[in-house]
């Protein structure tokens, strides 16, 4: 088979994978309750037996390049109260180029105490193998910017990028306020110098008390924020110097007994920074799927 063909038939299962999510719309489901972040991570882990199921995509046009799409399907599971894992499988599409399967992401985080206190350490642990043609931008490290994203996908594919990436993540709640900063740092398993990155974020409810009768508009239904985040160098040369850096406005619908939905717009605040970014994700929650698993594996025998 031609790599070509091999890459079609890449995407082809990407797209599968990504109409196989769809139908987990239509399973029982729990409210995950998140932060409407993009890039930031807050303390808070997965219900134990929980899965969400979400699909993340940006969009942006670099100077001197072609509008592009970068996606990437998420698989989060509530392993235990203390660790959540998830799988992350990316692919992109990019104007007068292709549209190609990127790799994928293995991520586990661990929260460092059991009790909620003002601050709240997570550490973060993720395994990446994907190829230079990633346009999921699921985080800005290093002197990553405009520039990156101007190579042809043919070319740019044949990089292949077999990474290391460490969070420290630390949030608090703050009368109604969601806190939360991340400190990045990620390394190529073969060569390159660890590059470093950041991100912040500040959410809050509209409104903290629910309504007696189910509304889809209520205010308490919506969540807004702001996210900034951007690169630092590397140890070699850590710093601003040469860095993108992003804000971005975030807003978070949750439908009732439906998905959640958010969207931001990011606006690049330094010349090496794309322009403009558009992210937009849908996520779902299925309540003890976990469970359900054993049960038919089981035979339909009830698990205690």
């Amino acid at each position: 088979m031609s790599v070509g063909k091999l890459e079609q038939a890449r995407f082809a299962l990407y797209q599968l994978g990504r109409i196989a999510a769809g139908a987990f719309f239509f399973v029982p489901h729990a409210w995950a309750g998140e932060a409407p972040n993009f890039i930031t991570y807050t303390h808070q882990m997965e219900e134990p037996g929980n899965l969400e199921i979400a699909t993340k995509g940006v969009v942006s046009k670099p100077d001197g390049g072609s509008r592009f799409l970068g996606s990437a399907i998420e698989f989060e599971y509530g392993t235990t109260a203390w660790w959540t894992t998830e799988l992350y499988i990316d692919g992109q599409a990019t104007g007068a180029d292709s549209a190609l399967f990127t790799g994928f992401r293995l991520e586990n985080r661990f929260r460092l105490v059991p009790r909620e206190h003002w601050i709240n350490p997570v550490l973060y642990l993720e395994f990446e193998d994907i190829n230079g043609a990633d346009k999921s931008l699921l985080e800005v490290v290093g002197h990553d910017g405009n520039d990156d994203f101007l190579d042809p996908n043919a070319e740019a594919r044949q990089e292949k990028k077999r990474e290391m990436e460490t969070k420290l993540i630390l949030g608090s709640h703050a009368k109604g306020w969601t806190i939360a900063e991340n400190f990045i740092a990620e390394k190529n398993i073969k060569h390159e110098p660890w590059e470093f990155g950041y991100a912040l974020a500040v959410s809050r409810p509209f409104a903290f008390r629910a309504k007696p009768d189910r509304c889809i508009f209520c205010a308490e239904n919506f969540q807004a924020g702001l996210e900034m985040y951007g690169g630092l160098g590397t140890h070699k040369d850590f710093g601003l110097t040469n860095t993108s850096h992003y804000v971005a406005p975030t807003i978070a619908w949750q439908l009732p007994n439906g998905p959640l939905i958010r969207f931001s717009p990011g606006f690049g605040m330094t010349a090496q920074s794309l322009p403009v970014l558009f992210r937009f994700s849908i996520s779902y929650e299925v309540a003890q799927a976990g469970r359900a698993v054993r049960e038919m594996f089981a035979g339909g025998k009830r698990q205690p």
